[in-house]
């Protein structure tokens, strides 16, 4: 005879939870720019990053909201919606984790080393951070599906190698660099994002013949979502 087994389905990529991010976040970063344009005057923009300042460490949180034109938050906005969404459809918890980490390490490294009398605003960082998140992710997870997903990422946005080097000065390369050591961080840290491993779990007795046999059944530990 063979008792019953508990067999717990492992999670999958949830795509309304990538949608619903994404829709998220481009609804935020707009309705935060055109209130700063037209109803402040471009004023919210003090609310940036201020490096060395104590008074601009505020801008950590508030400065991915905040873009300098129109042309600016279409730049962050166009590639940013691909990458929150494929974040997001790792999951809710992998994706506020990587998403803190990228925000504060971004932050705090451009707050650190940017220049004095800078004010640096948009999203561009946290891009950075899923961007490259995203990219090596699969390597920590042993996962051919996700280095898949990071390679050709890595090719379509080869470009974005330059926003890392300050060669602009009109550009927080700054902010750049430590969102992507922030990304490189969280792909190495979080273990929410771990593919299903297998582990022995229930046992199964037969009775065949009088005689008892004994055998292991393999079942899925969801202990994080397998992702794109």
């Amino acid at each position: 005879m063979t008792y019953p087994t508990y067999s717990p389905q492992a999670r999958r990529v949830d795509l309304s939870l990538g949608f619903f991010y994404t829709f998220m976040f481009l609804a935020s970063i707009w309705s935060v720019s055109f209130t700063n344009w037209f109803l402040f005057g471009g004023s919210l923009s003090q609310f940036g990053i201020r490096p060395h300042d104590t008074a601009g460490l505020v801008g950590i949180v508030f400065s991915p909201f905040l873009h300098v034109d129109i042309h600016h938050l279409i730049s962050n906005s166009i590639p940013g919606a691909v990458f929150c969404f494929l974040v997001a459809s790792t999951g809710q918890r992998p994706f506020w984790e990587v998403t803190i980490i990228s925000v504060l390490v971004g932050g705090l490294g451009t707050w650190a080393v940017g220049g004095a009398g800078t004010v640096h605003i948009g999203a561009s960082g946290l891009l950075y951070g899923w961007l490259t998140y995203l990219v090596l992710r699969g390597f920590f997870n042993r996962s051919g599906g996700q280095i898949i997903t990071g390679l050709t990422l890595a090719f379509f946005y080869s470009g974005l190698i330059y926003g890392v080097l300050p060669t602009n000065g009109q550009m927080s390369w700054e902010g750049h660099l430590f969102g992507a050591i922030g990304g490189a961080a969280a792909a190495a840290l979080i273990k929410s994002d771990d593919k299903p491993k297998s582990i022995p779990s229930q046992r199964n007795y037969e009775i065949e013949n009088g005689q008892r046999y004994l055998s292991l059944i393999h079942i899925s530990e969801p202990t994080r979502q397998e992702a794109i």
